[in-house]
């Protein structure tokens, strides 16, 4: 009985927390567990009039139009290989722009330092768009002028797709460059200064502290980036694939992903279904990707998985 009378009374303590945290399990169930009824779309011939429910099933009839395309191999390779090498990019540009930036940090006022951190972060993809554009244009971009009064001739970058891997790659990281960083400082700032002490009264130089403390203590939160990143293995920017290149037709062959194909195709037969069934396919790559990374991890370093 008292045991009873405990524990009714550690509940009631609890109750303030309990009716804290509530609205926010509200809205987690709301935007992430109600929608999950929407995944049986992606198994239905879809109907307007008829509605989520009432639509005929259509088992994995949808699904064949992401595999059964003459486009399918471009996109999906265009997907895969885009992402896994900006996934290793970031990490690396990451990394050694925040060692970059925490050694002048001292020369800088802080209001500067940050906001050279969160400007490339923070810049849209609208805006990334018309400045690549205004660059690269053929009749009046600057880069093109500045190249054709150079060595005579102008690249035709909107014709040519030769370019676009190395654009998009340089877009990509320019725009990313400060999230990154922001969460590789905060590591950085949270290593015991000691550390570097005895390494400089070891005589290290710079170099040899970064190289023996602080990549080492950032690989945790490297492994754990690179982990969360492979969550979007199969999805890919859609402003940057689609807005950046102004949709040329002749740079599909590089630009080209699974999600401005099916946008382009949406266009074409509005099938919410086939939308769906790519959406689903998406979702349950990355989540193997993540599960496999994380057990990966696990077995090399427990201490850096996920979970």
């Amino acid at each position: 009985m008292k045991q009873d009378k405990k524990k009714k009374r550690n509940f009631k303590q609890w109750i303030p927390f309990y009716l804290m945290g509530l609205p926010g399990l509200i809205y987690l169930f709301i935007n992430n567990y109600l929608p999950l009824a929407g995944l049986q779309i992606a198994f239905k011939n879809f109907s307007y009039t008829k509605g989520m429910w009432d639509s005929p099933w259509v088992g994995f009839k949808n699904f064949k139009f992401l595999f059964r395309t003459a486009d399918s191999w471009i996109m999906i390779r265009n997907t895969l290989c885009y992402n896994i090498a900006w996934i290793i990019l970031s990490a690396i540009v990451g990394v050694t722009a925040a060692i970059l930036i925490n050694e002048v940090v001292g020369k800088l006022k802080k209001k500067f330092y940050m906001t050279a951190i969160l400007l490339p972060y923070l810049m849209s993809m609208v805006v990334i768009a018309y400045l690549v554009y205004a660059y690269l244009s053929p009749t009046a971009g600057l880069f093109t002028k500045w190249l054709e009064r150079l060595t005579g001739t102008a690249p035709a970058f909107y014709q040519e797709s030769k370019w676009w891997p190395f654009i998009l790659t340089f877009v990509n990281q320019w725009r990313n460059l400060g999230f990154g960083m922001i969460l590789y400082m905060s590591t950085i700032l949270g290593i015991d200064p000691s550390l570097y002490e005895a390494a400089t009264l070891d005589g290290a130089t710079r170099w040899q502290q970064h190289k023996n403390i602080t990549i080492p203590l950032l690989i945790p939160t490297v492994v754990m980036l690179l982990i969360l990143s492979l969550g979007q293995v199969f999805r890919s920017d859609f402003g940057l694939f689609y807005q950046v290149p102004m949709n040329q037709g002749s740079l599909y062959g590089v630009t080209q992903t699974i999600d401005t194909y099916v946008y382009r195709a949406l266009l074409k037969n509005n099938d919410v279904g086939m939308s769906s069934a790519a959406s689903f396919v998406q979702s349950v790559v990355g989540f193997l990707f993540i599960v496999g990374a994380n057990k990966i991890v696990s077995k090399l370093d427990k201490s850096s998985a996920l979970f």
